[in-house]
């Protein structure tokens, strides 16, 4: 948390940048249906809406935050003034349209393990409710994006293993019982010998 005023981020030094507000290309914000700002995050340019202070990137956009340790600096010491009204907090899932598409846009557990669910259109780019975007980029340097992969890594050896073990199995049983490898049970052929086969067949 940065005070409106401060010139560098408590916690990591970094200079604030003050966000530019320049007109958007008429984008509206997907939850309050009003025209919504350009502002200049370090170097990526987003959309914020002025009402609930959500934030929409596009896709280059929020994969350069991600990967560029100076844009998440410039996120985290970019300050947001309180909104003069209320905020609106609901524990109702409403699914918002993309600001670009119109499309209804899926909700996602960031990196599957965040805590954080934002609404990401594949083709456009995420939609961040008020603070949402801070909270990734924390969790990001906290190191959970890597511990994330990592564990990603982990399972698809597993599945692999298990898919090979399960292989294994088949080819013994189609040995045993006198089935052929090319058998729609057996998912793949896994020896030399059953693949001359099958292609002399």
């Amino acid at each position: 948390m940065i005070f409106v005023g401060s010139k560098h981020c408590p916690r990591c030094g970094a200079t604030v940048v003050v966000p530019k507000m320049t007109p958007a290309e008429e984008t509206k914000c997907p939850r309050c249906k009003v025209l919504m700002k350009s502002v200049a995050i370090g170097s990526a340019n987003v959309s914020e809406c002025e009402e609930c202070l959500g934030l929409w990137l596009n896709v280059a956009a929020f994969e350069a935050i991600c990967a560029d340790r100076e844009q998440q600096s410039a996120v985290l010491g970019t300050a947001s003034p309180a909104p003069a009204g209320a905020v609106r907090e609901t524990s109702k899932v409403n699914y918002v349209p993309c600001p670009q598409c119109s499309q209804l846009m899926n909700r996602i557990n960031f990196a599957r393990c965040s805590g954080v669910i934002v609404d990401v259109c594949k083709g456009h780019g995420t939609w961040f409710d008020r603070d949402e975007l801070s909270r990734i980029v924390e969790f990001i340097r906290s190191g959970g994006l890597e511990e994330s992969r990592k564990r990603e890594k982990e399972e698809i050896k597993e599945q692999r293993l298990k898919l090979l073990e399960q292989q294994r199995i088949e080819a013994r049983r189609s040995i045993l019982t006198g089935r052929d490898v090319d058998d729609h049970r057996v998912p793949a052929i896994v020896s030399t010998q059953g693949l001359l086969k099958f292609l002399l067949d």
